[in-house]
């Protein structure tokens, strides 16, 4: 798979009967693959992490949406908000994707927003993963709870300036890192990012500070 048109995908859970939908776009020569994990009550369909897929792609960056959860286990809220099964089975999906012929020599990343953020760190903090960096877009790092101080990943948190509740978490959960990181804080913005223009704000900035780390997992 070498274009860069996003071709839908089936994601085979490794021991067992679960199937996840998924949309890779892996372009010719990549510079490292993007894995989304989406918050609660979005999934691969959401508008906002699409527009950010879309640019990574333009700046030759490999991206992969799918659904954390089944339709079935999203109708159990307990699944939603349970940070270490939705970490696990980003694990898993990262190594389903170093499977791949085309993909088993790219750099792995995580774009995480809302609960996804903390299950991409939680994910990130495995001894054995090999993540090359993470960004939390109006994430809740601060789920990952005590695995955050185990993050060796690169990490951006990327907040809007209205979302002060959010703001704070996001600052508590950085002081636990001890790893590289930044918190970007966008004016204007509020939680979903909106307002015009504070959506490639954030594409723009996950954009460099993915391509900068692209490689080192």
């Amino acid at each position: 798979m070498t274009s860069s048109n996003p071709t839908d995908v089936t994601i085979e859970m490794p021991g067992n009967e679960l199937r996840l939908p998924g949309l890779l776009t892996l372009p010719k020569d990549s510079k490292g693959l993007v894995v989304f994990a989406h918050g609660s009550g979005s999934s691969r369909h959401s508008p906002r992490n699409r527009y950010v897929a879309e640019v990574l792609n333009e700046a030759g960056l490999g991206t992969l949406l799918f659904d954390l959860l089944t339709p079935a286990e999203e109708g159990d809220r307990t699944n939603v908000f349970d940070i270490q099964l939705l970490g696990r089975r980003l694990s898993e999906v990262t190594n389903w994707l170093h499977s791949l012929p085309e993909a088993s020599d790219v750099s792995i990343s995580y774009f995480g927003a809302s609960t996804g953020a903390a299950a991409a760190l939680w994910a990130a903090a495995k001894p054995e993963a090999r993540v090359a960096a993470v960004v939390s877009r109006g994430g809740r790092p601060d789920l990952a709870g005590q695995r955050l101080s185990e993050v060796q990943s690169p990490t951006l948190f990327i907040v809007g300036g209205h979302d002060q509740v959010v703001e704070q978490l996001n600052r508590q959960a950085q002081d636990q890192l001890r790893c590289e990181s930044r918190l970007v804080i966008i004016p204007g913005a509020a939680h979903l990012f909106e307002e015009p223009g504070t959506l490639e704000e954030v594409a723009a900035l996950a954009c460099d500070w993915l391509l900068s780390h692209a490689g080192t997992g």
